[in-house]
């Protein structure tokens, strides 16, 4: 169809593809039905092959939105001789997705990868634009592969482009594409697009018509013919409706054969004429054939493209649809069934069509739900599985394949479906087992924190009574407890239950589930039998990473940041080999946090980007906001106060209203470091103080014992010593149970600085006579503390050097502000100071800084793509971008810049 004054769209497609050769777009074209994006999506494609692009396209189908990875397949199947040059593990996701191997998909994000990697390596050929029609109808497995292209195009010859439909939900987010919303011709557009198509009609008819089609430039072409028999109430009717009406008007003047073709066509899932042909004969009981096609591809209700059959427009298979009696649809569907015996997942969804209950049915669905999962289709999974659920005659299957479906769905992070199946679930009459699942599903997306009325207490008593018949269970619903006792704060008691029970439950001292509960629900008071055990736990060869991102959190809670290091490194590899992404942003958000308290701030920056990235992509809300508090603290050391506090406010919007206590616990410490470091400390104190109030919401019983330091040091800049002695009191006495290396480190200074005169010298010199290589930020502000001290006593020739210190390890930390107090400190010792260089870090955003570590660690360019789910072209565009900011040629000198400064951060 020729587009009339959509001139504006087509110059933004234009200006595109001319920018593409240089960096990648996406685009999402939104609009009512018929107002054009398909026509628009072809003039794309003609504009980009006339500019040399390669053209790939897919499109959803009503009929086929439930078939895992069904838009994927039509888009790559181009691409197909380019699969062999791909990495083995996307080789083989490839191959499992199209058909071609029997595999299971360990992740969607690993498909996507490999999808991301084959378009860019043909881009390196030509530019290629990617067009997705009806966004809304393609199966969710290729839209999460859409999303996860669009967010990683930016540095590639690519531009995608879709179009949905609106009054659906696109599943594509406002930071991942770009909306262009589509407007209705104007009333000159419309005139002159009439006068071409129906140039006889007459006026008044013509003037009906254009109002009746409101712009609409498929409602001008098709409801000509209506227009002129349409009754006076014609006008009033949805134009969607009217649309419909109009295409089953003229399915009325076709052959009976070929109306029974086209209603056998509109339920098909695949547009295979030969399958149509086939189910027509069982539906009508007489061979069919071209003959009967004919007179639809005449009235162009379809078209025949090799042996695919398609429809003018998705309206009239709709239509065609919704006009059939039940009886009828009926009918068509078990046609299908009847040829489609080779192919089982496709031969249930239309058995299960006819509605009624049928356990055989019912069976095949969930077991056609078990393979979508196996490939990764999780969202087929929850839909086969509530089909089957409806199908079902006996209660307690009905019920089980709910809850099995409202699994998938927290999987999937999708809370209102989950919430809605187990409302379904809840009208059957439940086991204890299926009752104490749907309890614990309530908070399976959100932490918890919405869901848990009763809270902790209410799932440990839970676990409790499942332990002896279903123990798998009882322990996720018992970590389930020990995760609000981490995002929230249920007491004392509480706490006391849920370690009483996983003691009980879990006798194996070195069980990654005992160590990470017992953490989470008692990080003090278990804390040194958490790290003792946790050195000497061995996993299983061929643990997925689920294992060692426990150890990770359990170590970190329990203030063993080293040690969470080492697990988030060791569970990330594999978690990264499997594209579980979601397991990956909290394994490396532990070691984002680790790497923070203990000062390697390069390496914090690094990994709290891609733990935030991942939280996002993943839908794990919680998860986002106390990386994001993360990221305000990060931008607070390195002096970026207004990133900091907008951060910082981002966090507070989501943890707030649901009292997400690490989350406004951090975003606390931010605000703190960010006045601190401007000077402003009578205000840091005010945050700091909050984080050791148990009745304010940003008390958190293990991450207030990395905060001492901070608030001892705003306290006595602004004279509060005294308010604060009673705090040291009492992180004095919870030292005597954990041996958290932190807290121990700030407490050495914090006993010096509200030491009385004739006490702090020693109590600073022991404070820096502790081993304090692990904790380099530590040790500079005690240097700076120290040499603080020494100057308001007058003694300024010693306070020069441990002031010298504190600035060098500050700059070379990148704590900035910091930097530059004991800068002036050292002017009022009398010591002329010079200005710091910028590093590595001011020159580079976190995203390049993780890719020149990776660089500098030896990883090729595909190596460093496949670890951060990036094409390894996007890599290399990264990096030359970097040299010339490092002033670097080559890997080896990059390797000296970024080894230098890793040298200095460790000092």
């Amino acid at each position: 169809m020729e587009l009339v004054g959509r001139q504006a769209q087509l110059d933004l497609l234009a200006g595109l593809l001319s920018e593409s050769r240089s960096r990648g777009s996406a685009v999402l074209v939104r609009g009512p039905a018929g107002i054009g994006k398909t026509a628009l999506l072809d003039e794309a494609a003609v504009l980009a092959e006339a500019r040399g692009y390669r053209v790939l396209r897919t499109s959803g189908v009503e009929a086929e939105r439930d078939i895992p990875y069904a838009g994927l397949q039509l888009l790559l199947r181009p691409l197909a001789a380019g699969t062999p040059e791909l990495a083995a593990a996307h080789r083989q996701a490839l191959d499992a997705v199209q058909g071609h191997a029997e595999a299971d998909i360990p992740d969607v994000f690993l498909v996507g990868l490999a999808a991301l990697n084959l378009i860019a390596d043909a881009a390196a050929l030509a530019p290629v634009l990617v067009l997705a029609d009806d966004v809304q109808w393609l199966d969710d497995a290729t839209v999460s592969i859409l999303a996860f292209m669009a967010r990683r195009v930016g540095t590639e010859p690519v531009v995608m482009v879709g179009a949905a439909r609106d009054g659906y939900r696109s599943r594509l987010n406002p930071d991942e594409m770009t909306t262009v919303l589509l407007e209705p011709l104007s009333a000159d557009e419309a005139t002159v697009l009439l006068a071409d198509r129906v140039p006889h009609l007459r006026p008044t008819a013509h003037r009906r018509l254009l109002a009746a089609a409101a712009g609409n430039p498929l409602a001008l072409t098709e409801l000509s013919s209506a227009v002129g028999t349409a009754d006076p109430q014609f006008a009033e009717i949805p134009l969607t409706e009217r649309l419909e009406r109009a295409f089953t008007d003229r399915l009325r003047t076709l052959p009976e054969a070929t109306r029974s073709l086209l209603q056998v066509a509109a339920l098909d899932d695949a547009s295979s004429l030969p399958e149509v042909y086939r189910a027509t004969a069982v539906f009508t009981g007489a061979a069919v054939g071209a003959a009967a096609l004919e007179p639809a591809v005449r009235a162009r209700l379809v078209e025949v493209v090799g042996t695919e059959l398609r429809f003018g427009h998705p309206l009239m298979r709709s239509a065609i649809e919704q006009a059939m009696a039940a009886d009828v649809r009926h009918a068509a569907h078990a046609a299908f069934a009847a040829v489609l015996g080779g192919q089982p997942d496709r031969q249930v969804r239309h058995r299960a069509a006819t509605g009624i209950p049928d356990e055989s049915v019912a069976d095949a669905l969930q077991d056609a739900a078990r393979r979508a999962a196996r490939r990764g289709g999780i969202a087929a999974a929850v839909t086969a599985l509530e089909q089957a659920a409806a199908l079902s005659e006996d209660a307690g299957r009905r019920a089980e394949r709910l809850l099995l479906a409202a699994d998938f769905a927290a999987e999937l992070g999708r809370p209102e479906t989950v919430t809605r199946l187990l409302d379904r679930a809840l009208t059957c009459r439940l086991s204890r087992q299926q009752h104490a699942r749907a309890v614990w599903l309530r908070g399976a997306c959100d932490e918890g924190l919405h869901s848990h009325s009763s809270g902790a207490l209410s799932l440990t008593a839970l676990a409790q009574e499942m332990a002896a018949e279903e123990p798998a269970l009882a322990l996720r619903i018992l970590w389930s407890a020990a995760q609000l006792c981490f995002w929230s704060d249920p007491g004392p008691e509480v706490r006391r239950e849920v370690l009483a029970a996983v003691e009980r439950m879990v006798t194996d001292d070195l069980d990654p589930w005992r160590l990470a509960i017992c953490a989470y629900a008692a990080p003090i008071e278990r804390g040194a039998y958490v790290l003792n055990r946790a050195r000497d736990v061995v996993l299983r060869e061929g643990d997925d990473g689920r294992a060692y991102r426990m150890l990770s959190t359990a170590a970190l809670l329990a203030g063993g940041f080293g040690l969470a290091r080492a697990f988030s490194e060791a569970g990330g590899a594999g978690l990264r080999a499997q594209g579980r992404l979601g397991l990956l942003a909290r394994t490396v958000g532990a070691d984002a946090w680790s790497a923070l308290v203990a000062g390697d701030l390069g390496a914090a920056i690094v990994a709290t980007e891609e733990s935030r990235r991942l939280a996002r992509e993943t839908s794990q809300t919680m998860m986002y906001a106390l990386m994001t508090a993360t990221a305000a603290k990060l931008a607070a050391l390195r002096g970026e106060e207004d990133e900091a506090l907008l951060l910082a406010e981002e966090a507070e919007e989501i943890g707030l209203p649901v009292g997400a206590r690490p989350v406004l616990a951090t975003a606390a410490m931010a605000r703190g470091l960010a006045a601190a470091g401007q000077g402003r400390f009578e205000e840091a104190y005010g945050h700091f103080r909050r984080l050791h109030d148990p009745a304010d919401p940003a008390f958190q019983v293990a991450l207030r014992l990395t905060t001492l330091g901070d608030l001892v040091d705003a306290a006595t800049h602004c004279g509060r010593t005294a308010a604060v002695l009673p705090v040291v009191a009492e992180l004095e006495a919870v030292a005597e149970l954990t041996p958290a290396p932190a807290l121990h480190a700030d407490l050495r200074v914090a006993r010096a600085v509200v030491a009385a005169d004739g006490d702090a010298e020693p109590l600073f010199e022991a404070a820096l006579g502790t081993d304090l290589s692990a904790l380099p930020l530590v040790r500079a502000r005690t240097h700076l503390a120290f040499g603080e001290w020494l100057r308001r006593r007058r003694r300024s020739v010693e306070s020069r050097e441990h002031l010298r210190t504190a600035r060098d390890m500050f700059d070379a930390l990148g704590a900035i502000p910091w930097g530059e107090r004991a800068r002036r400190e050292l002017r009022a010792a009398g010591e002329t100071s010079r200005g710091r260089t910028p590093d590595v870090h001011d020159r580079l955003t976190p995203h390049e800084l993780q890719i020149v570590r990776l660089a500098a660690d030896g990883l090729t360019n595909r190596e460093i793509g496949e670890r951060l789910y990036l094409s390894h072209r996007t890599v290399s565009s990264h990096l030359h971008r970097i040299f010339p900011k490092l002033g670097v040629v080559s890997r080896t000198e990059l390797r000296t810049v970024v080894g230098a400064l890793c040298r200095c951060t460790v000092t």
